[in-house]
């Protein structure tokens, strides 16, 4: 792992990862090192921009939230002006939770969360509105088998 992280800093992301609400004491004992020491690490990990903030995870069903679509996106356009138009365009939506340049047959993928059809196709009517797009393509997840895994390290 990059950043000269060691097997401790590893132990403290990965029980970040499963859960941030964790103290300072319980972090510092889960992983066997004092509570200033483990402080020092969080601050340090923070510094290199290894660490960046904690957020909850929410259960998207539980909140109605029970369509995902990633959408494929191919474009014409491939210059720095209509790159920067297009990513603030799509940044605007906020059902858009992953959004990311590929290589292959489509250039961008992003994936919705939203309600319902009714509400994907709102996203959709947006997200063309906004910039001109050679094919926009969506495919509906069935079932979500593995979601927000945490990083392997």
């Amino acid at each position: 792992m990059k950043k000269n992280t060691d097997h401790i800093d590893r132990a403290l992301l990965r029980a970040l990862q499963a859960d941030a609400s964790l103290s300072q004491r319980d972090l510092a004992d889960r992983v066997g090192i004092s509570q200033n020491a483990c402080w020092r690490r969080l601050k340090q990990l923070t510094a290199q921009g290894i660490l960046q903030g904690s957020a909850a995870r929410l259960n998207r069903q539980a909140l109605g939230l029970d369509l995902v679509v990633f959408v494929m996106l191919r474009t014409r356009h491939h210059s720095a002006d209509w790159l920067r138009t297009f990513r603030r365009h799509v940044l605007t939506i906020p059902e858009v939770v992953d959004f990311h340049r590929i290589g292959g047959d489509y250039d961008y993928q992003l994936k919705v969360v939203t309600q319902d059809m009714a509400s994907y196709d709102r996203v959709y009517r947006r997200l063309i509105e906004g910039v001109e797009l050679d094919s926009v393509t969506s495919y509906f997840a069935m079932e979500a088998i593995a979601e927000g895994r945490s990083l392997p390290l």
